[in-house]
């Protein structure tokens, strides 16, 4: 028999050994026993059954009468419940069997008038019942619903995929640092200069008849003068004169040999610029290796399972899950890495109805003792199918975004871009993106940096390697020369501490509650340009009623003045609203009137701003 089917056994067993136990001439532990675990369904049978067994071996007839009427009016109530709202409350039970035991005890005389019990001895026994119903349903389901704990080898496995997971990790970075400790050529060696001097003479200087007098080891006067033509090409690009004349006074073939020179120089320069190539390719594939060893490091160490910790809050969630007709067929308490907790369960609605997961969410959150939530893509209705919920702990924070965007004159589409991003971790990411000129092109561009960057943080990458795995994608697209800035600011919204990332962008503006604005200004170059990047990037902590205003080159370049950041916070300074996309709509509207109506470029302002949940 199945560990479940001995726990129904024992069950049985003792409600009948419970009819033997009375107080006061009753026996108020059938009714309230009965309907405890008459809640389960899983125990109905074996429960009957001894229950059943117990009134006829221990009571007397007239008992018998009383509680067995009892029963069959507790099963009579919870069967409508669950027929009708699908699910049935315990406290709805505990009234069903104490108020019909109390109906039978004083209307019940007639069976036994001359063993009939008091009026207060019949309201104390009901009193008891619904408490002890209330009390022992929750002792039963758990009982019932306990699941064995994994054992030892199953943990000690899950360890050893971890550290196959970080060996693995190791030697990703391992081989990242092996493309990134290649260095690349910024001159010629000794070595590449006596090359270059032997490919020269076995084409010109074999041929002549001074070779081995010009070219003889004690002879280093044409060592001097190639060593002179070479650092010429070097600087110039082309022979020093000063060598090229110490050349002809030395050798009758100086035009020649300068012309084979400057010709074996030019190969071994666009050598030298596909080997640098080749190696800013490796380290795209470096930092891309580097990023895999971190997924995998942030895989093996992301949360820490607590149903050992936590078993009892497991199985109450599961009791109050039965109590709204949920059944939670499997259930998982995990702590992540910043110390919140992650709820992972796979439930289905126990009568096959439609059942609102916010039921659930409500009960799950007063257990937790904190506000927990369900993944926005998670369905929000449970029913007869078992289906995947995921609940985090909800953050204190929320934003309010808003946006504003001109096009500039004669251009169809805006070459701007953004995106707002908010995480199931608590972190809202707005991401702003200026390509190069205006038009369909610019707009193609900015659009897949922004569809780029968004994708690589979905996916679990850092900030700083998101920005480098999509500078790496863009240096790798080809030799177009087109290129886009970054602006990024990541906000966590369970301490309100935001990061800001800046490639090329425009400077960031932060408008505290108290009316002060702050800028944020760097100096990057764009993405894209290089492979060897520079991220500007600084930490600040906002406050509930702080604003953040991103903007494009377009809004400050055309404000009239030598200091356009300036300008711009004091028009933030001004605008007294605390409504993002008004604020987004009146900084464009101030730049309007510096520019007398026209749009000369595109322009973008990108506003949130950060408040406390009531």
């Amino acid at each position: 028999m199945k560990k479940a089917g001995w726990k129904q056994f024992v069950l049985g067993v003792v409600g009948a050994l419970l009819c033997r136990v009375g107080i006061l001439g009753c026996y108020p532990l059938i009714p309230s026993y009965f309907a405890a675990v008459y809640l389960e369904e899983s125990g109905r049978n074996f429960l009957s059954i001894g229950m059943l067994v117990g009134l006829v071996a221990f009571l007397p007839v007239t008992a018998v009468a009383k509680y067995g009427m009892s029963i069959l009016f507790i099963v009579a109530v919870i069967r409508l419940s669950e027929w009708v709202d699908k699910r049935c409350f315990t406290a709805a039970a505990a009234l069903a069997a104490s108020g019909g035991t109390l109906a039978l005890s004083v209307f019940g005389g007639i069976f036994d008038m001359k063993n009939q019990v008091s009026a207060f001895t019949a309201v104390l026994e009901a009193v008891f019942i619904f408490g002890f119903v209330i009390l022992a349903a929750r002792g039963v389901h758990m009982f019932l619903e306990e699941k064995e704990l994994p054992r030892e080898e199953e943990y000690v496995m899950e360890g050893y995929q971890e550290q196959k997971l970080l060996n693995y990790a190791k030697s990703f970075e391992g081989l990242a640092h092996t493309f990134l400790s290649m260095s690349k050529k910024t001159q010629f060696s000794t070595e590449e200069v006596g090359r270059m001097q032997a490919e020269i003479t076995g084409n010109i200087c074999s041929c002549c008849d001074t070779c081995a007098v010009c070219w003889e080891p004690a002879n280093h006067t044409m060592y001097h003068i190639f060593r002179n033509l070479f650092q010429g090409f070097v600087k110039n690009g082309s022979a020093d004169s000063k060598a090229a004349e110490e050349l002809e006074t030395h050798c009758r073939y100086a035009k020649h040999v300068e012309a084979e020179a400057l010709h074996v120089f030019e190969r071994a320069s666009v050598n030298r610029a596909w080997y640098n190539r080749l190696l800013e390719n490796r380290e795209v594939i470096a930092q891309q290796l580097d990023a895999m060893a971190f997924i995998m490091q942030d895989c093996a160490s992301e949360s820490r399972l607590l149903d050992r910790e936590e078993k009892n809050r497991l199985a109450e969630i599961r009791y109050r899950g039965k109590e709204c007709g949920i059944v939670i067929e499997e259930i998982h308490l995990y702590e992540k890495n910043d110390g919140h907790k992650q709820i992972q369960l796979k439930t289905r609605s126990r009568w096959g109805n439609c059942i609102a997961v916010k039921q659930l969410t409500k009960a799950i959150s007063g257990i937790m003792e904190c506000n927990m939530h369900p993944h926005k893509e998670d369905r929000t209705f449970i029913g007869r199918e078992s289906m995947e919920l995921t609940y985090e702990e909800e953050p204190p924070f929320h934003t309010i975004s808003g946006v504003a965007k001109f096009t500039k004159d004669g251009a169809a589409v805006s070459g701007d871009n953004f995106s707002l991003l908010e995480k199931e971790s608590g972190e809202c990411v707005l991401s702003l993106s200026d390509g190069m000129g205006s038009g369909v092109a610019a707009c193609k561009e900015s659009e897949t940096v922004v569809e780029l960057l968004e994708k690589f943080i979905e996916a679990g990458f850092t900030k700083e390697t998101a920005i480098k795995m999509l500078n790496s994608a863009m240096v790798l697209r080809g030799a177009d020369e087109s290129y886009s800035t970054v602006d990024m600011a990541s906000v966590n919204l369970y301490t309100g501490v935001a990061d800001f990332y800046k490639i090329g962008a425009a400077a960031t503006f932060l408008r505290h509650k108290n009316g002060e604005v702050e800028c944020l200004l760097s100096t990057s170059l764009p993405v894209g340009v290089c492979c060897e990047m520079e991220i500007w990037k600084d930490k600040r902590q906002l406050c509930n009623g702080d604003f953040l205003v991103m903007v494009t080159d377009g809004v400050l370049e055309y404000l009239n003045t030598n200091e356009p950041e300036e300008k711009m916070a004091r028009i933030i300074q001004s605008i007294t609203t605390n409504h993002p996309g008004l604020m987004a709509k009146k900084i464009l509207e101030c730049v309007m009137e510096e520019t007398g109506g026209a749009i000369p470029d595109d322009m973008t302002v990108l506003s949130a701003a950060l408040w406390e949940k009531s």
